[in-house]
C-alpha cells in the first residue's frame, strides 16, 4: 500500500510506454485517489533502443531526463512489468541519479525472479539470474549445458526468462539436454490468477501432459 500512496503523489515519470503508464496510473487512482489528472502529469518514454538493446552497460546517458528532479519534483521509474532495472530497462536511470546526487529510492513491488525462486524448492541461497539464452539452438544447447553444469556442481540454482511465443522452444530444449535428475521449474502469470509454477525432474517432465503456455512471459530454474 506504501507504494500505491507513493505513486499517487507523484506528478513526473520516466517509463517504457507512456500508454501502459497511464493505464497503470489508472489502477493507481482506483485505490489512492492521484494527486492531479494523468493529462497534466509529465510522462517520458526510455528510447526504444534501451529496451532492445538494455541500457546497464552504460550506453545510455539518463541524465537529462533526470532534470525535474534537479528541480526538486520526485520522479518515478516504471516499467512495463515487475520491477524496473531487475530483467527491465531502468538501470540507467538509476546511476544517472547517484551521479546527480539524487536520492534513489526503490520501492515494493511483484518481482517475478524472486517470487519464482520462493516458490521452486531450489536453493534460495545461492543464484545467479542470467538473464535470456541464446537464440541460435546449438548455442543455446551449449550455454544449457554450461548452466546445468554450474548448477550441479555449486548447487547455485540458475534462472533465466524468455519472451512469450519461444516457451516451448526453450522447453524442448531443455528437456531434450538437461540430465534425467536436473531439476527444472517453470513459473509463468504470478500474482495472476493463472498463476502456474510446476517444479519436476527432467525424467518427470517428460510425462507430464500439461503444456506450458506459449503466450505468456515465463520464469525458468534449473538446479538440483
Amino acid at each position: 500500500m506504501g507504494t500505491i500512496t507513493v505513486a499517487a503523489s507523484l506528478t513526473h515519470w520516466i517509463c517504457e510506454n507512456a500508454k501502459s503508464a497511464r493505464a497503470y496510473l489508472k489502477r493507481v487512482n482506483d485505490i489512492t485517489p492521484l494527486c492531479q489528472p494523468i493529462q497534466a502529469m509529465s510522462l517520458v518514454e526510455l528510447p526504444r533502443e534501451v529496451h532492445k538493446k538494455g541500457d546497464h552497460h552504460g550506453n545510455f546517458d539518463a541524465r537529462a531526463l533526470l532534470q525535474p528532479a534537479l528541480a526538486g519534483h520526485d520522479v518515478g521509474l516504471v516499467s512495463e512489468a515487475g520491477m524496473p532495472a531487475i530483467a527491465d530497462p531502468g538501470s540507467s536511470v538509476v546511476r544517472a541519479a547517484h551521479e546527480l546526487g539524487i536520492q534513489v529510492v526503490p520501492l515494493v513491488g511483484p518481482v517475478s525472479l524472486l517470487l519464482a525462486l520462493a516458490a521452486s524448492g531450489l536453493n534460495g541461497q545461492n543464484f545467479a539470474f542470467v538473464g535470456y539464452l541464446p537464440q541460435d539452438p546449438q548455442e543455446r544447447i551449449g550455454r544449457i549445458r554450461e548452466l546445468e553444469s554450474l548448477a550441479l556442481k555449486t548447487g547455485q540454482t540458475q534462472l533465466f526468462i524468455e519472451t512469450p511465443y519461444r516457451n516451448l522452444a526453450m522447453l524442448q530444449a531443455l528437456l531434450q539436454t538437461l540430465q534425467h535428475n536436473t531439476r527444472l521449474v517453470i513459473s509463468s502469470g504470478l500474482t495472476l490468477d493463472n498463476a502456474c509454477i510446476t517444479s519436476a525432474t527432467i525424467k518427470q517432465w517428460k510425462y507430464k501432459s500439461a503444456m506450458l503456455d506459449n503466450a505468456i512471459p515465463a520464469v525458468f530454474a534449473i538446479g538440483r
